[in-house]
């Protein structure tokens, strides 16, 4: 099934309009002086990060030369913009930060995911989540910390459970499943859970042991998202404590990719991993 949604239509458009305006010549500072946008909301635009008007659309447009006939198709585009996401009912519980990333993921076509700290939320059981939340955060109480695990379920089951899911290519360091989470019986039965969800043909889960030394994953976790659509371009996700960066640049992505095929070369299967 195709992508959609407000926040495919938001990238579609915004990949389109810089194509645009690189392929015309224009700077961003031509358009701030045309008085159309201002270089942060550009920038915003081009990136996919907020509704576009219609008026805007044509405005831009006219400022590239563009065709009438594709200046009304952009604009019909801006009008699938402004809707909701598809976890918008979990708006207060994820961060600010983090919505654009969960719309995301419902669109993949691959995910390659490193982490060297924690088992990636897509992979969780139920017990190692809350024994993750209660012991990052045991501040809060269990009622506080339900909604998180839920939206955490929710996702898995909206990504691995499409007709279509997702390739989910992982690779997690050696210390992910070492590090008792919940206990030695909570780490055993995620450890399980991993090995049984490479039975799946789309899901490839890899150990990086800690016999192959340094790696050049040592900045940290990432993800590498790929989507079905060439108007959508491919992204790579990395989690700071209090935020996020989406790198769409070529050669962003060209470094995580060489990363990750370093990484997955290196790693073993997670069936072969024996505490």
């Amino acid at each position: 099934m195709p992508a959609s949604g407000p926040t495919f239509s938001r990238r579609r458009l915004g990949h389109r309009l810089a194509a645009l305006r690189v392929a015309a010549g224009v700077t961003t500072q031509r358009v701030e002086a045309a008085g159309v946008a201002s270089k942060p909301t550009l920038w915003r635009i081009e990136r996919g990060r907020q509704r576009v008007p219609a008026a805007t659309v044509t405005a831009l447009c006219g400022l590239y030369g563009v065709a009438p006939a594709e200046t009304r198709a952009l604009e019909e585009l801006a009008g699938q913009t402004g809707g909701r996401g598809l976890w918008h009912s979990y708006r207060e519980t994820a961060p600010s930060w983090f919505h654009l990333y969960i719309d995301l993921e419902a669109m993949t076509r691959r995910i390659t995911c490193f982490d060297d700290s924690v088992v990636p939320g897509e992979l969780q059981t139920p017990e190692y989540a809350w024994a993750l939340w209660r012991e990052a955060r045991p501040e809060l109480g269990d009622q506080q910390i339900a909604p998180h695990v839920d939206l955490r379920l929710r996702r898995q089951q909206a990504l691995l459970g499409r007709d279509r899911p997702p390739r989910l290519d992982v690779v997690v360091g050696e210390g992910v499943l070492r590090r008792a989470v919940g206990g030695p019986k909570v780490l055993a039965e995620q450890i399980h859970h991993l090995q049984d969800l490479t039975q799946r043909d789309h899901v490839d889960i890899r150990f990086l042991p800690f016999a192959t030394g340094g790696h050049p994953a040592a900045s940290g976790a990432f993800r590498v998202l790929e989507f079905p659509e060439n108007d959508d371009p491919d992204v790579v996700y990395v989690e700071l404590e209090t935020g996020s960066q989406y790198l769409e640049k070529p050669e962003e992505l060209a470094a995580y990719r060489r990363i990750s095929a370093t990484l997955a070369a290196r790693a073993l299967p997670i069936g072969d991993y024996a505490p």
